[in-house]
């Protein structure tokens, strides 16, 4: 991870976070106690800021420097409001295209995602606050810049953004096996929000529900799954196929 996206030391992390830093994730030395720890994992709780307890010996991967126990991984980049980013390509007279990240935890799967999805045209690209890959110089690297291209949203759970966007007349489209409809059984002409899940679990059953339409891509071999970033660049580029 890039210096330029992590800070360290309780008093420097919890001055970020009242300051209204973007912090992606904070990691937390196992066992520290203190008043000032406690202070840290009180802010945390009250921002919903995503954070994670691990040993030490993390802490020091991540920065040689005194840590005192924690450190935080900064987002290079400013999150969009997803209201009004929905809201402004509606207004453009552009047919709406999104994507919803259900936790992709890979940050090379995740940058991937946003180098075809700027290619493709996404109009933004919607994740959890919580349980997803951060921000950081992998996603960079791995996005060949475009990270700071195409507009991301952050939102408490997957959940809200599908409410919003099938409220504003977008039609949620599920990337799964579960169906019998292939990806050229699905309309994406009209204004659509695709999601993809986790690399282990997919798409979490509760989100599924949900969903307006479901796709799948047609496997010929003996493998049962595609790697998420590939598999998302199949469904974009069959959404530009049938809007060209």
């Amino acid at each position: 991870m890039e210096n330029s996206t992590q800070i360290f030391g309780l008093r420097a992390v919890i001055e970020a976070i009242n300051a209204g830093e973007t912090v992606d994730k904070v990691f937390l030395q196992k066992g520290l106690k203190g008043e000032l720890f406690n202070e840290l994992e009180a802010l945390l709780r009250k921002k919903g800021t995503n954070s994670s307890y691990v040993p030490v010996e993390k802490l020091n991967r991540l920065t040689k420097n005194n840590h005192q126990g924690v450190v935080a991984q900064i987002s290079p980049i400013a999150f969009h409001d997803l209201d009004a980013l929905v809201e402004k390509t509606i207004e453009s007279g552009a047919t709406p295209l999104f994507l919803l990240l259900d936790q992709i935890s890979d940050v090379r799967n995740f940058g991937a995602i946003i180098r075809t999805a700027e290619c493709t045209g996404v109009h933004g690209i919607i994740i959890q606050k919580k349980g997803g890959a951060p921000i950081n110089g992998d996603t960079i690297k791995t996005s060949a810049g475009a990270v700071f291209k195409v507009p991301i949203c952050k939102v408490d759970h997957i959940k809200d953004a599908m409410f919003h966007m099938q409220a504003c007349g977008i039609k949620v489209i599920a990337a799964t096996e579960k169906t019998d409809d292939t990806i050229f059984d699905v309309s994406f002409n009209e204004p659509c929000a695709i999601i993809m899940g986790s690399e282990g679990r997919g798409i979490n059953p509760s989100v599924l529900k949900l969903v307006d339409a479901k796709a799948k891509l047609p496997l010929l071999g003996e493998i049962e799954s595609l790697n998420v970033s590939v598999a998302c660049g199949a469904f974009l580029y069959e959404a530009v196929r049938q809007r060209l």
